[in-house]
């Protein structure tokens, strides 16, 4: 499976509209090699620091978000992580994620658990989402995960119950915290044995500056590719199955004792 990452730029002086339009001219350079699988970062079109725009950017989960990209899985016949969108429902807002087929079909959402308090207004504005998602394709089980998650591992163990092979996860992470984006990242696929495909932003929204270094990473914990801290396509072919031969190798997941 060939997986591309589109570490997006993400600035304040730019309106979704162009940060739209700049996304689709990224997503046109994969059509002479189109990927299995396409993974985009949190909120990239509003900005995950744009707290003043989240209502009037909030949209419902068959929006501007899942159109627009669903007509970009059938374009390239791959799947799609659409990366984060502010959803609006009856209960309130969500930051909401959802993986096309290669149809554009919705074969599944996950709306972000644990929001962000420290110097956000995340926890204020949104509600969290209530249980994980492992969504069934046709490379394997991905777990769905957004930024803050990776501080959890109880999430990431639950999902591996569930049989998740891969973590798949769209951030907004600061440059300030760039090791523990790292650290995160690593550790998450080490102590469960899975690849993980992490999506983050570049650029700067009201001060706050992304971190890049979108990654891939193996269930030994090896760094496959890692970007840098520009807007980039970060692109690596891995076999998921790869997961299920490292978990017999090394038994660790079936040597776990439950501990309440």
């Amino acid at each position: 499976m060939k997986a591309v990452l589109l570490q997006l730029r993400v600035n304040s002086s730019e309106t979704s509209a162009q940060r739209w339009e700049r996304t689709e001219q990224l997503l046109a350079q994969l059509e002479n090699n189109p990927p299995e699988l396409v993974v985009l970062p949190e909120l990239w079109a509003v900005g995950f620091s744009n707290f003043d725009r989240y209502s009037d950017e909030a949209e419902p989960l068959q929006g501007t978000t899942l159109l627009r990209l669903a007509a970009w899985a059938r374009r390239l016949h791959c799947h799609i992580l659409t990366g984060s969108f502010v959803e609006k429902t009856q209960d309130g807002m969500y930051n909401t994620m959802a993986l096309l087929d290669t149809d554009g079909c919705l074969l599944g959402t996950y709306r972000k658990m644990h929001l962000f308090g420290f110097a956000s207004r995340e926890q204020e504005l949104l509600q969290p989402g209530q249980q994980t998602s492992v969504i069934e394709t046709a490379y394997g089980s991905f777990g769905l995960a957004t930024c803050y998650d990776l501080r959890f591992p109880e999430q990431f163990r639950a999902m591996v119950a569930r049989g998740s092979m891969a973590f798949l996860i769209s951030a907004a992470w600061p440059k300030t915290r760039l090791e523990d984006w790292r650290l995160f990242c690593r550790v998450r696929a080490l102590e469960n044995q899975s690849f993980l495909l992490a999506c983050n932003h570049a650029g700067d929204i009201n001060g706050c500056i992304g971190a890049g270094h979108s990654m891939i990473i193996s269930p030994d914990g090896t760094i496959l590719a890692e970007a840098g801290e520009t807007e980039e396509i970060l692109q690596l072919d891995i076999g998921l199955r790869q997961a299920e031969q490292f978990r017999r190798q090394f038994p660790a997941l079936h040597d776990r004792i439950p501990i309440e």
